[in-house]
């Protein structure tokens, strides 16, 4: 049976107009994006696929493009339509902690980071700059694969913070596994920043690790 010929109040777009979005299940979300089914399927039928076939909304938002293609009723035009809803909730994030915001809880930079860099495939170290009155100069992502003592540099981060004359920094990386324990290199990679930063009078308050839906604070466990 067509969508089409659903009563209304079972429909995804008319469900989620009358509703919101929060009131939708994960297939009926990723069937509004897809619009059609494939023959002998509807769209909820082939998000109900799609979502068994990837093991997940999360692992199907951010498989590559050629597991996406492959997949069946997806291709590149829905590809690119997904990096741009992708990107456009990830500037959504940015925008609510724009250069100026005050970082005044772990929580508010944590929200922010999180959206900017759970769904990479790798980690990546991300610097937050501020000011002296914590307000929020820059945020610059500086270094990407395995984080650890060889490759993030201390002399780069001091370079940066130099070049944004910034008086307090808080450090971040995600860890691709999902689980956000801090390990005893990034504990170590902390103590070296820090230091490094101190020759500057550049205070570290925090380095926040990014899991998947959890994050930790390594300021929190008393570790800064």
């Amino acid at each position: 049976m067509s969508i089409k010929d659903w009563p209304a109040d079972d429909r995804p777009r008319e469900k989620l107009l009358a509703r919101g979005a929060d009131a939708l299940s994960d297939a009926e979300l990723l069937a509004i994006f897809l619009r059609t089914g494939v023959k002998g399927r509807s769209a909820v039928d082939l998000a109900r696929e799609l979502l068994d076939r990837f093991g997940g909304l999360r692992p199907l938002l951010t498989a590559s493009r050629e597991d996406f293609c492959a997949a069946p009723g997806l291709g590149d035009a829905k590809f690119a339509q997904l990096q741009a809803v992708l990107e456009m909730g990830r500037r959504h994030a940015g925008e609510r902690l724009q250069r100026g915001s005050v970082i005044d809880s772990p929580e508010k930079s944590a929200d922010y980071l999180a959206a900017r860099l759970r769904d990479y495939p790798y980690e990546v170290f991300a610097v937050l700059f501020l000011d002296n009155r914590h307000r929020v100069i820059a945020c610059e992502e500086l270094f990407r694969g395995t984080i650890d003592g060889a490759s993030v540099h201390p002399r780069e981060v001091v370079r940066r913070s130099l070049a944004h004359n910034a008086a307090a920094v808080i450090l971040s990386h995600n860890h691709p596994s999902g689980i956000a324990e801090p390990s005893q290199a990034d504990r170590r990679i902390t103590e070296r920043l820090r230091q490094a930063l101190g020759l500057i009078d550049v205070r570290v308050l925090d380095h926040i690790v990014i899991g998947d839906g959890e994050h930790c604070s390594l300021a929190q466990r008393g570790w800064i």
